[in-house]
């Protein structure tokens, strides 16, 4: 941080800070209930017509969206704090629920393996991930994950099946495909429930009422995180997770087009990039 406004107050130059993309007004209802994730009047940074985004030397950022990080977070630790703090955000819809025994996690980019960082950080040990990359399913099993699979190779339901005869009480589908909301359904036991984090291209997905129906399938979407930048802050400096590995490739400022297009592609056995000043 290179400078402060005259009324911040938890906030002083020098400082590495975390950076909420999403600002929300305030003022709204959503925003007055606690749901600033909800915000009516919500506008993101790198969005065209709501904000500029951080390829810039400087950005000027409301002290509400940064959050500053203790000495021992770097910098790129603070850059992940943003997927961290959505993946902590949708482990949270975990509690209240019994006997959660099983869980899969569709999609293994960075937000599905921020999601299988926090659910291990709440004691689970039960976890099934799938992603059609071969590389990203690696870093999900160094990264706690029980059983891996890639839906292009392997009969998913078979293996859920095999591993849980119940299938499992809880999906995280992280990826925003309607191949892996398809199955999400089959793989969740009667009474189960699917939570989407994953944002989809298009404008209308599908469900197979019958089968959603008949199981009695509890469906949740999950926006974004909300009040979660400060707990995924705390388990980072704490070390009760280890999230360093999601980066996999560092750019100059000068490689900008290089780092979209790797990521956009899956080159390289991508996870995350980073674009270094």
């Amino acid at each position: 941080m290179e400078a402060i406004g005259k009324d911040v107050k938890r906030l002083k130059p020098g400082d590495i800070v975390a950076v909420d993309p999403a600002l929300s007004c305030g003022r709204c209802d959503q925003c007055k209930n606690g749901r600033e994730h909800t915000c009516l009047n919500q506008k993101f940074l790198g969005c065209p017509g709501q904000i500029e985004g951080c390829l810039s030397e400087y950005i000027v950022m409301p002290e509400h969206n940064c959050s500053p990080v203790p000495k021992n977070v770097n910098a790129e630790q603070a850059a992940l704090i943003e997927p961290l703090s959505i993946g902590y955000y949708a482990s949270q819809f975990l509690n209240g629920k019994k006997n959660i025994e099983t869980i899969g996690i569709l999609g293994a980019g960075p937000i599905g393996l921020s999601v299988l960082l926090s659910i291990r950080t709440m004691g689970h040990n039960k976890i099934f991930v799938t992603d059609k990359l071969d590389y990203r399913l690696l870093a999900a099993q160094k990264a706690g994950a029980t059983w891996t699979a890639n839906p292009e190779k392997h009969n998913v339901p078979a293996i859920v099946k095999d591993k849980s005869s119940r299938l499992l009480d809880v999906v995280f589908e992280c990826c925003g495909k309607q191949e892996a909301l398809d199955q999400a359904i089959d793989i969740l036991k009667p009474g189960g429930t699917l939570l989407i984090v994953g944002i989809p291209g298009v404008d209308r997905v599908t469900f197979d009422i019958s089968k959603i129906r008949r199981k009695e399938i509890a469906i949740q979407n999950v926006r974004r995180q909300n009040n979660s930048v400060q707990p995924a802050i705390d388990l980072t400096g704490s070390g009760k997770w280890l999230p360093d590995f999601m980066i996999t490739h560092r750019f100059t400022a000068e490689k900008t087009q290089e780092a979209f297009e790797t990521v956009a592609n899956y080159e390289d056995n991508v996870i995350k990039a980073v674009i270094k000043f």
